[in-house]
């Protein structure tokens, strides 16, 4: 899984590619969390180029999510696909994260 990160300010920007499964989960909850404690919780995950999630994936997000929410913030997501939007919504967990269309809307938030 690539995994790129952009700072716009005080606000991280993570982007995974690829699915999240099993496999990839460690290596991007590792990343997240450092992006978490870099940024005081001011972090905004960029899901537009997340083709699947299986349910380890959730899982992640899920521990993300508490993780922010545990700073005082709340996770901000952006771009979520088609996809990924009825995963959600399906496991009504859409209503558990800010939505965003892109990240610079999601940035903005922060203001």
């Amino acid at each position: 899984m690539k995994i790129t990160e952009q700072r716009q300010g005080a606000v991280v920007v993570i982007r995974p590619c690829g699915p999240v499964v099993a496999a990839e989960v460690d290596q991007l909850r590792k990343r997240i969390m450092e992006a978490i404690d870099q940024s005081r919780g001011r972090f905004v995950l960029d899901i537009s180029e997340i083709a699947y999630v299986d349910s380890r994936g959730l899982e992640l997000l899920l521990d993300v999510r508490d993780a922010v929410h545990a700073g005082g913030q709340v996770l901000k997501l952006c771009g979520r696909n088609g996809t990924l939007r009825q995963v959600l919504e399906m496991t009504e967990l859409a209503l558990l994260f800010e939505p965003y269309e892109d990240a610079n809307m999601a940035v903005r938030s922060f203001l």
